[in-house]
């Protein structure tokens, strides 16, 4: 049995669909599985284990031979996890038997709406990302399966991440500081940041890896946070490859980071995190996990409900108190196992 798996969003959209793949794997162990991804999540994919095939579709012509793959891929299922246009158009083009997306209104009432025929009632605005993802396994008989987050690492990749940590010197007690993000709304204010950094290194003695992207704008934002603070910082950003990061997040103590994709990672594999929230709302994308802190502007402490309506608050509501509060109970509990 062929089964077809689109999702063409973002990095930690995917992150949140590996639940989803695993639950599929298990109760298919013979079924061939094949994942339609877009360009943006490839340094990914090595991580993304129970996919026999991945199509990366660019929305160019050189897209023609995956069409055409998918198109005679005799498909018992197609599930569409991002309904949009073009996943709408490669569903109707895997003419699976069964083409499966969340139900909306306006997927009935649109030309795009016969591209499936199987809809699941699994309104996507009141359901962490993780649930509306399983919710749409329920016309395959899978129900109550795992949110665990499912990544597997290469070995290459751990070993580089090791050779980075031996240069640095970081030894094995360590925080990941991550500021950055591809949207500047997430952004924490920098002089926070440097005097996070003082804290750790001066009343935790704790050695600070700051890690990033290599945009322009994520690296001055970590220029201007180096150059702020007092005391030596580790600068790991612009170094690494996504699966190195993330191999680095697994090594970590703690992980303290804005809402982006080291925060999957840290809820991967129980390394402690505190998240920073604002543009986003945490009841979507919060990181299920005991050792997660979520600190959103509105409140004076961690976040203990989420709710569905919840609008944009500044990112500067946060303060460098409540940071420095939340990493200390974290750091006061025995550390995670090492894996």
């Amino acid at each position: 049995m062929n089964i077809l798996l689109i999702q063409l969003k973002r990095i930690g959209d995917l992150i949140l669909t590996t639940p989803a793949i695993a639950a599929l794997r298990e109760k298919f162990p013979e079924a061939t599985l094949s994942l339609v991804v877009s360009p943006a999540v490839e340094g990914l994919l090595p991580a993304i284990s129970g996919v026999d095939k991945v199509f990366v579709v660019r929305g160019k012509a050189d897209d023609a031979l995956d069409w055409i793959a998918i198109a005679w891929g005799t498909f018992a299922y197609c599930l569409d996890f991002t309904r949009n246009d073009r996943s709408s158009f490669l569903t109707l083009l895997s003419q699976a038997g069964k083409r499966i997306t969340s139900d909306h209104p306006n997927l009935r009432s649109k030309i795009r709406a016969r591209s499936y025929n199987e809809f699941v009632e699994s309104p996507v605005r009141f359901l962490h990302t993780v649930d509306y993802h399983l919710a749409l396994l329920k016309p395959l008989g899978i129900h109550d399966a795992s949110r665990a987050i499912r990544l597997d690492l290469p070995d290459s990749t751990v070993e580089r991440a090791e050779q980075l940590l031996t240069a640095a010197q970081t030894g094995d007690e360590f925080l990941i500081l991550h500021p950055g993000s591809a949207r500047a709304e997430k952004f924490w204010e920098v002089d926070r940041w440097a005097q996070l950094i003082d804290h750790c290194v001066e009343e935790r003695q704790m050695k600070c890896v700051l890690t990033g992207g290599r945009s322009p704008l994520e690296q001055a934002q970590i220029a201007t946070i180096k150059s702020s603070t007092r005391s030596d910082v580790i600068d790991l950003s612009g170094k690494t490859d996504l699966l190195t990061l993330a191999a680095l997040v697994r090594k970590a103590r703690l992980l303290i980071t804005v809402d982006s994709a080291p925060m999957h990672f840290a809820a991967a594999w129980g390394t402690p995190q505190v998240v920073l929230f604002g543009p986003t709302n945490p009841f979507h994308w919060h990181p299920r996990s005991e050792f997660a802190v979520v600190l959103l502007g509105e409140f004076e402490g961690p976040v203990s409900e989420f709710h569905p309506e919840r609008p944009p608050v500044p990112m500067n509501q946060i303060s460098t108190q409540s940071v420095i509060d939340a990493m200390e109970s974290l750091l006061s509990a025995p550390a995670a196992p090492a894996l």
